[in-house]
């Protein structure tokens, strides 16, 4: 069983309180082969809620207290994205997922690519605090652009 970012399975749940569907990904869900999943939502941020990038790093780091994820105006959520990305993997072994296909560049979801925390749109690599929660526990990630 996979997890996929909600947001890609077609649901409003970005911070824009949009989607990005992604028809793969969509396939999927009708099939029965993968949960929708949006971390942020699980973590209790509201939607649409203000944009977040990592700042100073990328998702491990967040996990390991050397990184925080922010909003634009500097309000501090890192403690949500932890919270958040510990709920999704809290699924992930309930379901014993395998795989997840999760939205690229995404603060939690991104898989290889993530904003740089300037809010400047520049891209650098790294992961977002979930996928690299999943991963540190064994769990293949790839971005929608994988498929």
């Amino acid at each position: 069983m996979k997890i996929v970012s909600a947001c890609l399975a077609g649901i409003n749940c970005n911070y824009k309180g949009e989607s990005a569907p992604c028809e793969k990904v969509i396939e999927l869900v009708k099939q029965g082969k993968a949960i929708p999943i949006c971390p942020e939502q699980l973590g209790g941020q509201p939607t649409p809620r203000p944009g977040a990038e990592i700042k100073d790093g990328n998702g491990l780091l967040v996990l390991n207290g050397e990184a925080r994820v922010v909003e634009p105006k500097g309000n501090d959520v890192t403690k949500i994205f932890i919270k958040s990305a510990e709920e999704v993997l809290k699924i992930a072994k309930l379901i014993k997922c395998n795989e997840a296909i999760l939205k690229q560049r995404s603060p939690s979801c991104g898989c290889g690519e993530i904003y740089d925390g300037t809010f400047s749109k520049k891209i650098i690599e790294g992961d977002g605090v979930t996928t690299a929660l999943l991963k540190r526990n064994g769990i293949n990630v790839i971005s929608e652009e994988d498929l």
